[in-house]
């Protein structure tokens, strides 16, 4: 399945504007029109923009998607290998520390009430996303076996 088809799939209310793009309901706020849009390049890149302002991240964290489900299989090793270098180890700790001060956050308010709302899951999807992110800056083929 091609990265496109794998993100449109997800996507509501998609129409298609022309060869390899397409609009469809961002599913990271609540979105009465398409506001998201999506271009498949020649390559099997895929690139997202929300009119409305949301982070990539959060489009995809929405529909449990990561950053590396835009690119084909060749690219995303090599995607991975140039974001490897970009941040150091005491960077990535801080980030994970902070991803899970959120999530145990929201489950000790969810333990407490006894409910989650769309926000609070919404919000540990991308927790999730982030950490698996970070899993494969560390190591992005040892990472991509445990995906499977």
């Amino acid at each position: 399945m091609s990265s496109a088809a794998k993100l449109l799939d997800r996507l509501e209310r998609v129409r298609q504007t022309g060869s390899g793009r397409w609009l469809a309901r961002c599913p990271a706020h609540e979105d009465r029109s398409p506001s998201l849009s999506i271009r498949a390049l020649d390559d099997g890149r895929v690139l997202i923009n929300c009119f409305a302002g949301c982070e990539a991240g959060n489009v995809l964290s929405a529909i449990c998607l990561t950053m590396s489900d835009l690119f084909p299989e060749g690219v995303r090793e090599h995607s991975y290998a140039a974001c490897h270098a970009s941040i150091s180890a005491a960077d990535l700790l801080i980030a994970l520390d902070h991803e899970l001060t959120v999530a145990i956050m929201i489950l000790e308010d969810i333990v407490t009430r006894r409910t989650a709302n769309h926000g609070q899951v919404r919000r540990l999807c991308q927790a999730a996303a982030r950490v698996g992110k970070a899993r494969h800056m560390v190591n992005p083929m040892k990472a991509s076996r445990h995906a499977a």
